[in-house]
């Protein structure tokens, strides 16, 4: 369930936020109480493909022609890290890095991942993780065209308590900013390949500020230093451990840290095709070596020299094995000449003690609740607020790129002003009708053509949602909501430009409620082409992918929308495809729009034989046939008689079965039913866990 868990008081949730920002009281402050992350025996696996077997029959155990393999990605890691230290996780590609680091920030599934993992001695669950800790990916994920305070401003909203006052919020993000180092370009747009911006190490401090703005106490980072050049990955690893000596525990994955980042760190832990090889202390780092046969030279990079090490074992016939049955007797050792100091300290009370500090802004009722599961709101924010939040940051940086929106509006513009010169003022001919049905049928499917741009933009946003929705940042059905409200003024400015420009020029009938409808019409057309491009961009992952989809389908859309084929002309078997084309409702829609008057004449007399061979004849040839043909009807046929009225188009275009404004709700309702489909694909689709 998605509603926020109430607080007992919001007079004692700010009381404690406020203490955050508080100045330190005279009266000293409970001692220090460490937070220990512990690790003992994470063990995951997954089952690979290993080769295809053409003859299932021969060979294949399973008997669907596939060997599968199992890989052993984490084997009997354990360890342990305390708060104010960074424990930086080492090893080549394929090593078992960012796999550890996932596991131990909840992003495995519990019934694949195996082992214990503990704070304080206390399993946490999933929804107190969530909020005492923090994930920082590999990938800079930000809205390109919102300067870095707005960033950090945009993250407070959405992960601070509501009950703190904005002036306290902003206090916590103007803290945040000198505390990455970020006060130079805090006015400095995030920028992307087409905008200029912040620099990348800039950039990788923004994508950790916000992360930690509520203060976590753990704090998870996916090689933070990769792409960057040495000095910017000395900064930020800089940052990381003025983090860390705030009261958090750190802990990345690291490709190959330089020399000064090393003298960074307080542990080490080197892994080996799932395997620890080596955990400790940096300083510790050429004693083990020593002992293990390998002296590391005086003035080489340790870490450079364990890793081309490992590498060397790893590429000779015993692998690493040597090594690893090493070093548990190297750890074993030490374990025996250490002694283990036990803090006894729950992980509630530490909890609170830490709140005391000035930490965990996000904790407001820890202190109250005997349940630490319940001691924290699921949500910062109640529904509304999340939506009006989500609104603005996106309008905030779409307003800052009009020429995404001025493409979108030239290109309606463009096709409504050659659509209105190609069929201007069509006449009430044969000629003219198969031309009024060439232009709503093209119109129609332009609607969601135009629409298809809609791929892209959720494809940019899918990892910056994933990542924010992860810690509960904010609801699902929120970003939903947000993001159908907020392309509505677009779509309604796209519709009335198409229409005014085409509705007119054309000739339509109807007047100015013919015109009202035209532009309802095509409004509709837009919000179901919108929501269903919306809705394939949640399951597809790739842009090209994408478009190759919309394309094909809306092509198909087109094919049954009945204007190359009546309804009653399609094969039984297709004609269920009929009733999912979105362009078969609106069609049909302006199609009664056009044609409902019984009385407006579309074809007269001799009009009749225009579509036939009799159609180049003289008129008098054509006159003297219309003679004989009353002789045989019974009932006098003139040159100005009325043969065909619209109402004998919609029948004959197999227009029966519903009114105009019927076609208009249901095109509506497929734009519903398409953005409920959209929410379902991220409930579903955006778990952020392997399996």
């Amino acid at each position: 369930m998605e509603d926020d868990q109430n607080g007992q008081s919001q007079a004692w949730d700010i009381a404690l936020a406020s203490n955050f920002f508080s100045s330190v009281s005279s009266y000293p402050l409970p001692s220090p109480s460490p937070f220990v992350l512990s690790f003992k025996d994470l063990t995951y696996s997954v089952k690979i493909t290993k080769k295809f077997n053409p003859l299932p029959c021969c060979g294949s155990s399973d008997g669907d022609g596939m060997e599968m393999n199992t890989k052993m990605l984490l084997n009997g890691i354990s360890g342990e890290a305390k708060e104010g230290e960074m424990m930086a996780v080492l090893g080549a590609s394929g090593s078992g890095k960012s796999t550890l680091i996932d596991a131990l920030a909840n992003r495995i599934a519990k019934e694949s991942l195996h082992g214990s993992i503990t704070l304080n001695g206390e399993v946490l669950e999933s929804s107190l993780h969530k909020v005492i800790s923090a994930y920082v990916m590999q990938d800079d994920l930000l809205f390109p065209m919102l300067t870095v305070e707005e960033t950090l401003m945009f993250s407070a909203e959405f992960r601070l308590p509501r009950s703190l006052p904005k002036k306290k919020k902003q206090a916590r993000v103007q803290a945040l900013i000198d505390q990455l180092g970020l006060r130079n370009a805090a006015t400095t747009v995030i920028g992307d390949e087409g905008h200029r911006g912040v620099s990348g190490g800039e950039r990788r401090r923004v994508s950790i500020g916000i992360d930690i703005i509520h203060d976590p106490i753990i704090l998870f980072l996916d090689e933070p230093t990769s792409g960057l050049d040495s000095t910017s990955a000395y900064m930020v690893v800089k940052v990381l451990q003025r983090v860390a000596k705030s009261g958090s525990i750190v802990i990345m994955s690291i490709h190959q840290p330089s020399y000064r980042i090393l003298g960074l760190l307080d542990k080490l832990l080197f892994l080996s095709r799932g395997n620890t090889v080596y955990s400790g202390s940096p300083t510790d780092l050429p004693r083990f070596f020593s002992e293990y046969g390998h002296i590391i030279p005086e003035n080489e990079n340790k870490t450079e020299f364990a890793l081309d090490l490992i590498r060397e074992l790893e590429d000779s016939p015993e692998g690493t094995k040597t090594l690893v049955d090493f070093h548990k007797q190297w750890r074993a050792k030490q374990t025996l000449n250490q002694t283990t100091r036990n803090t006894n300290v729950s992980l509630k009370d530490a909890i609170n003690a830490s709140i005391s500090r000035e930490k965990l802004v996000s904790a407001c009722r820890a202190g109250r609740e005997t349940n630490l599961k319940s001691a924290f709101q699921t949500f910062a924010n109640p529904f509304w607020t999340e939506i009006l939040v989500i609104a603005k940051r996106s309008m905030l940086n779409s307003r800052r790129q009009p020429e995404l929106f001025g493409i979108r509006l030239g290109a309606v513009l463009v096709t409504g002003t050659i659509l209105a010169t190609m069929f201007y003022k069509l006449d009430n001919s044969p000629r003219g009708i198969q031309e009024r049905l060439g232009f709503f049928a093209f119109a129609m499917s332009t609607t969601f053509y135009t629409c298809a741009e809609a791929i892209p933009v959720f494809l940019q946003e899918r990892y910056i949602f994933m990542r924010e929705t992860a810690y509960n940042a904010y609801r699902r059905s929120s970003y939903v909501l947000a993001h159908t409200i907020i392309s509505l003024p677009a779509l309604v400015i796209l519709s009335a430009t198409f229409a005014a420009t085409t509705f007119f020029s054309v000739g339509l009938a109807g007047g100015s409620e013919g015109f009202f409808f035209f532009f309802l019409t095509i409004l509709a057309a837009f919000w179901a082409g919108s929501s269903f491009v919306t809705f394939l961009s949640g399951v597809v992952s790739h842009v090209m992918i994408g478009f190759t989809v919309v394309v094909a389908i809306l092509a198909y859309f087109l094919l049954f929308s009945g204007f190359f084929i009546s309804r009653d002309r399609i094969p039984l078997y297709w004609l269920w495809f009929h009733y999912l084309s979105l362009v078969k409702y609106p069609y049909e829609g302006v199609l009664q729009n056009e044609f409902e008057d019984p009385t407006k004449c579309f074809v007269r007399g001799i009009q009749m034989f225009d579509s036939s061979p009799l159609g180049q004849v003289p008129d008098a040839v054509k006159i003297s046939l219309l003679k004989s043909m009353s002789g045989v009807l019974g009932f006098n046929v003139t040159a100005e008689t009325c043969v065909t009225t619209g109402v004998d188009i919609l029948k004959k275009q197999g227009i029966t079965e519903m009114s105009k404004w019927n076609c208009l709700w249901i095109t509506v309702a497929w734009g519903f039913l398409f953005r409920v489909l959209f929410y379902f694909t991220l409930l579903i689709g955006s778990k952020n866990k392997r399996r």
